[in-house]
């Protein structure tokens, strides 16, 4: 049980200290690029099959991040019926009671960490886009 404390500890300070870093690095970089720079730099770059946003609603990162969302959100639904069903097909032997709870347990965490991803994403594109 100890064990299990100081890994969810240290997982809890590494994303702490991820988001303060990224956030850091986000208003730097907003500073340093200014307004639209790095969007300007893009289209002076570009060719004429090029997408043309690269932040925004139809941009391309933002394109990019949610299909990468959709496909954990599959993945970790499967996964949580695939947990619900060995649960249920378990007859009580603990030790397939025990698979199909990590199981479901990895599932909620695994989408957890994909909002929490995603959460800190959209921030860090909002800040270099200078929308926000």
């Amino acid at each position: 049980m100890k064990n299990l404390i100081k890994k969810i500890s240290i997982a809890v300070f590494a994303v702490a200290l991820s988001v303060s870093g990224l956030s850091f690095v986000a208003e730097n970089s907003a500073h340093a690029i200014g307004t639209g720079g790095l969007q300007n730099g893009m289209n002076a770059a570009k060719t004429e099959d090029q997408q043309e946003n690269l932040f925004g609603d139809n941009g391309i990162f933002t394109n990019i991040v949610n299909i990468l969302l959709f496909l954990i959100g599959v993945l970790s639904v499967t996964m949580l019926i695939y947990g619900g069903i060995q649960y249920t097909l378990s007859s009580g032997d603990s030790g397939k009671v025990n698979n199909a709870k990590n199981t479901i347990l990895y599932a909620i965490v695994g989408l957890i960490v994909a909002i929490l991803s995603y959460a800190i994403v959209n921030f860090v594109l909002k800040s270099i886009s200078g929308d926000a």
